[in-house]
């Protein structure tokens, strides 16, 4: 394997842009392609070459990535790039999916001879510019140096969970994260809530948990995108939180447990994006305790 990879990007939103790009930085060739090709182009600033397609940007490819919307969005854009795939290529698939649909794409991946790897991660927006990703990863041992230097790249931790990415215990993983993330951003937003009708300070609660196992930095820091109004750019969007309460919810479910609180907060979340919240960042949930807009 040489120092210097070819790795294809196929998804360039908010995550996949800035992954990318932090493997261009790096010292990578980076092969982009987006659904809206619009969304890719910046990328050219940073040496990226821009595809038309899917199977245009895999070409001599020794590493894709994949971060689109959900498994299905992963499925289609590799099953478009299929007539480029060179067997042995390395597939790290960081879309966050449903548990099944880990197994859909991991058959896919035997069928043209790729090595896969479950590789969902943990951070938004700011830290995935800043190269400050966790990368949560499941995927063959022997074949883990043909991967590293792009998980270097965008992250500062990989947790490995198993050899097997088919296995799906990367995501497994994920979901249990992402629960606690929608439980706490749902309790964030209802105790601002709670707080504008009674009449009460926030910075009155805030100063009561100061300091005790209640306080907490992410509490402060989807509070402030709430009272200050700075909910745009989105480091994590109302429309994808959704997503992935529901397959949070859905996977509860397979497996025969309630999970209430993550339904409560996935409805919670559908009801933000009805409101037209759905692309402003997952704490704007907080609208959803109105039946209107609240003043100011």
């Amino acid at each position: 394997m040489t120092d210097i990879l070819t790795v294809s990007v196929l998804g360039t939103g908010v995550m996949g842009a800035a992954m990318a790009r932090n493997i261009a930085r790096a010292g990578h060739s980076v092969r982009a392609w987006n659904r809206t090709r619009a969304k890719a182009e910046p990328l050219a600033t940073d040496g990226a070459h821009i595809a038309d397609t899917p199977a245009e940007a895999v070409q001599d490819a020794n590493v894709v990535l994949t971060m689109l919307h959900d498994g299905a969005a992963a499925l289609d854009s590799m099953r478009q790039a299929a007539p480029a795939l060179r067997p042995g290529t390395a597939w790290v698939q960081s879309t966050t999916t449903g548990i099944e649909a880990v197994g859909e794409l991991a058959d896919f991946a035997r069928e043209h001879e790729l090595v896969f790897f479950d590789a969902p991660v943990l951070g938004t927006r700011e830290p995935a510019e800043a190269g400050q990703l966790t990368v949560l990863a499941a995927g063959p041992g022997d074949r883990r140096d043909a991967v590293a230097a792009v998980f270097d790249a965008v992250g500062t931790r990989t947790v490995w969970t198993g050899d097997d990415g088919a296995s799906a215990g990367a995501t497994r993983l994920k979901l249990v994260a992402n629960s606690w993330v929608i439980a706490a951003t749902a309790a964030t937003g209802e105790a601002l809530a709670l707080s504008k009708v009674l009449g009460v300070d926030p910075r009155s609660f805030f100063d009561i948990i100061a300091g005790g196992p209640l306080d907490m930095g992410y509490l402060r820091a989807k509070s402030d995108l709430v009272l200050n109004d700075r909910l745009s750019p989105a480091s994590f969007a109302v429309d994808t939180a959704v997503k992935d309460a529901r397959l949070i919810v859905e996977a509860g479910q397979r497996r025969g447990i309630r999970l209430d609180v993550a339904a409560a907060g996935a409805e919670r979340l559908a009801r933000a994006a009805a409101q037209g919240h759905g692309d402003k960042d997952m704490a704007a949930a907080y609208y959803a305790s109105f039946d209107e807009a609240p003043a100011p």
